[in-house]
């Protein structure tokens, strides 16, 4: 038995550096600033991805409304996308909207999370059906007016509807490799939604994401402020998280190279 005991205090000794060691990296995670990868911006490879510059989140009089309207009043964010969207088109960038759509049969869903039940509850984004315009101009799931002049120009992108909040169920990713494009500057509604899973989705598909945090806004309800929660994962998630004047800089001055 005695033989083994040098042994065993040789484990001991070598566990309990380990565990400092183990300990320390923690330590140096917590205090380490966090990394700012950063993202080039080149108009031959980069787009601007709009998403849901809808009238139901955007206009006063849209059924979300007031969910929102603190912190788009916060972040200026409607006239922050307009500003994007005037420099993207002078600058020759291309634009892409991912736009949100409901058809009656999806009313129908059997099941659902959250806020998709609170989408469903309000009739958020309505239309009659795929086929038909039928009350669309000026509905909530009509483009913001301000921003129409842009988006009807005949050559931002339109894709087909995302229906909970990422763009896996459209052709976002599809259009933007056609385009030759693999960064993305992203912006629209809402930020810890619609935003934040593009932004995921986007990354998980092999495109750089900036996102521009002050060109979004999330719903204040209760206890819950998505905008600080889509916040916090735009800085921890994408390549960059911009303000709309950092954005606008690095267009023009690659637009200008």
């Amino acid at each position: 038995m005695r033989k083994f005991l040098p042994c065993f205090f040789v484990f001991l000794l070598f566990a309990n550096a380990n565990l400092y060691d183990f300990n320390s990296n923690v330590v140096a995670s917590q205090t380490t600033p966090l990394p700012s990868p950063g993202m080039a911006v080149d108009k031959h490879n980069t787009a601007l991805v709009i998403t849901d510059p809808q009238n139901d989140f955007l206009s006063p009089k849209g059924v979300a409304w007031d969910l929102v309207k603190e912190s788009i009043a916060e972040n200026h964010t409607i006239e922050n996308i307009e500003l994007l969207l005037k420099t993207a088109k002078e600058n020759k960038f291309k634009v892409f909207v991912s736009p949100h759509y409901y058809y009656p049969y999806d009313q129908k869903w059997m099941f659902g999370g959250a806020m998709e039940h609170a989408m469903h509850d309000l009739n958020m984004y309505q239309r009659k059906s795929p086929l038909s315009l039928e009350g669309f101009k000026g509905s909530g799931a009509d483009f913001l007016n301000r921003f129409k002049s842009y988006i009807e120009d005949g050559q931002t992108i339109i894709t087909s509807p995302h229906k909970i909040y990422g763009p896996e169920a459209n052709d976002l990713a599809l259009q933007l490799r056609k385009q030759g494009i693999s960064r993305v500057i992203l912006a629209g509604m809402s930020g810890n939604l619609c935003v934040e899973s593009h932004m995921r989705e986007l990354i998980e598909q092999g495109f750089e994401v900036a996102v521009v945090h002050d060109a979004t806004a999330s719903a204040i309800m209760n206890d819950l402020d998505g905008d600080k929660a889509a916040k916090t994962n735009f800085r921890m998630i994408a390549s960059a998280s911009w303000s709309t004047n950092e954005a606008i800089n690095k267009m023009k001055s690659s637009a200008h190279r």
